[in-house]
């Protein structure tokens, strides 16, 4: 057998995988999208109809304040835990990036035990000021379902990257007379720079299809993936839903082209 033989050969399962479970289910969704009554037109309803442009800027709000939380948490908190060392680290550690192990479903339903109407802040509000604090299925719930997440995705990205640093470019600065805060401003903060971009992509495009836990939570705001699912379940408008995932899809592959041009490549790794 030839080299070249044996390479086609070892490319025959990635080809099949790759058609049977991407190119083909692609295709076929961006043909239903355009078999509506509008045509390819539908596919500018995300944009024209003030009901589905509305539900767009909700989510791309949301996703974006969400990746703006996660990386201000996580940037301090994975500095402080990848340069210190102390009793309990390690379960810390684990606690933080342990929502890694739940489905959406599951943190949604952990948002309703914290802020929910038998939730433990109603309970604590009601005693406290004589008013029970009900948000879990507000946009608030939801933003917190989001952060709680994609916290541990970005995490473990800034820990990774800090581990890299130079420790003598900031023995350098610090000579130089330069204090604490210029060196994390100047120094610490720019290096990171390729992690933030690449964990920041990963956390905005999560949080732009997460699903699970806006199907749990968002019963009083529209989010994309909860209007794709009501045209799709609901409403049997398959087309209309079909033009809205290849929509969110694009949103979300286009963020991630830009922050794999931006941190040199790197987005895949922080998945």
């Amino acid at each position: 057998m030839s080299h070249r033989s044996f390479i086609w050969i070892c490319l025959l399962p990635l080809v099949a995988v790759t058609a049977a479970f991407f190119l083909l289910p692609m295709a076929r969704l961006v043909l239903l999208g355009a078999q509506g009554p509008h045509g390819l037109a539908g596919y500018l309803a995300i944009l024209f109809e003030p009901r589905y442009r509305a539900t767009l800027i909700n989510t791309m709000v949301l996703a974006s304040v969400t990746t703006a939380a996660t990386l201000a948490i996580a940037t301090v908190s994975g500095i402080f835990l990848q340069r210190h060392r102390f009793p309990g680290r390690a379960v810390l550690v684990a606690m933080l990036t342990f929502p890694l192990a739940f489905p959406g479903v599951v943190i949604g339903f952990l948002i309703i035990l914290l802020a929910g109407r038998q939730g433990l802040i109603g309970g604590i509000s009601s005693h406290l000021i004589g008013e029970k604090l009900v948000f879990a299925y507000s946009i608030q719930g939801l933003f917190l379902g989001y952060l709680y997440f994609s916290i541990p995705r970005v995490i473990l990205t800034i820990m990774a990257a800090a581990q890299k640093l130079d420790p003598g470019l900031e023995e350098a600065a610090r000579s130089l007379g330069a204090g604490p805060w210029a060196v994390q401003r100047d120094v610490v903060l720019p290096a990171l720079g390729p992690a933030f971009v690449a964990s920041g992509a990963i956390a905005f495009a999560t949080a732009m299809g997460a699903f699970g836990t806006a199907f749990t939570l968002a019963t009083n705001i529209d989010v994309l993936p909860m209007l794709i699912y009501t045209e799709f379940t609901l409403a049997a408008n398959f087309s209309t839903a079909a033009a809205l995932s290849v929509g969110l899809g694009l949103i979300s592959w286009a963020m991630l082209a830009l922050a794999r041009s931006l941190s040199g490549g790197t987005v895949a790794a922080t998945g």
